[in-house]
Formats: C-alpha cells, structure tokens, sequence
C-alpha cells in the first residue's frame, strides 16, 4: 500500500558538537506534525548532521510516530538518511525500524521519501507500506 501527506516541522533545536568549522558535526532535536495518510502530533525526531559547508551535508536520524496510518492507530519508528544542498533542498529515504509496530500497526514494515525545500513549512512524503 502507499499513502502520502504532509509533515511540518514544530521545533529545531540544534547544537555544534565540537569544533566550529567545516566539516562540522551537529545534533539536532526536532519536533514534527504530520497530516494525510500519517495523522500525528508531537512527533518526536533526533538527528545527526554532518555538514561540509555552510548549506551542504548529510545527515542520519531515528523518528517515533505515535498516532495512526491510514485510520490505524498505533506507534511506529523510522530510521532516516539523506542529504542537503546548496540548492536549497534537502532529500531523505527512511525505512520502518522492524519490530517498532504497535497496536493496529504492529508487523508494520516499510519504506518513504520526502525532498524538502528551504523556506517550505510543508513537505510532503510518500511511504509505501505493509501489515502484517
């Protein structure tokens, strides 16, 4: 199945760690909204950046969804990778972490991707998906 919606980013909150130049590492806590085939609020999301020049880099991180799938309520988290450029935007794959499935969505596995543009409040997403 797929579905598709939007997501909204609340909060950022990010930090330097270590040493202020480039290539630099970064922690940023975050929080999300989403809207469409994922219905959640308070979403809670960790990353790691690395950024290799002032709007260039990648970055990884773990995101909990807690809230429904297509009317199915439950909790799940993901596993993100992706990158940003200097063009503005920023593109990210993710993949359900096995096992993290609760209630209604528990067996959940699947896959998405989002490209984001700086500037954007909402970014959509597709996430292909199965229960079971």
């Amino acid at each position: 199945m797929q579905t598709t919606g939007h997501f909204t980013v609340a909060r950022w909150d990010e930090r330097i760690i270590g040493a202020d130049e480039h290539p630099k590492l970064a922690h940023a806590s975050i929080t999300n909204t989403f809207t469409g085939g994922i219905e959640a609020t308070d979403v809670a999301c960790e990353y790691t950046l690395v950024y290799s020049g002032d709007l260039t880099g990648a970055f990884t991180g773990m995101q909990l969804v807690r809230g429904a799938l297509d009317g199915r309520k439950g909790s799940f988290a993901v596993q993100e990778r992706g990158h940003f450029g200097a063009d503005g935007k920023i593109r990210s794959t993710f993949e359900v972490v096995p096992g993290s499935g609760t209630d209604e969505l528990a067996g959940l596995r699947g896959t998405g991707e989002y490209t984001a543009e700086h500037g954007v409040p909402a970014v959509p997403f597709t996430f292909d998906y199965e229960l079971g």
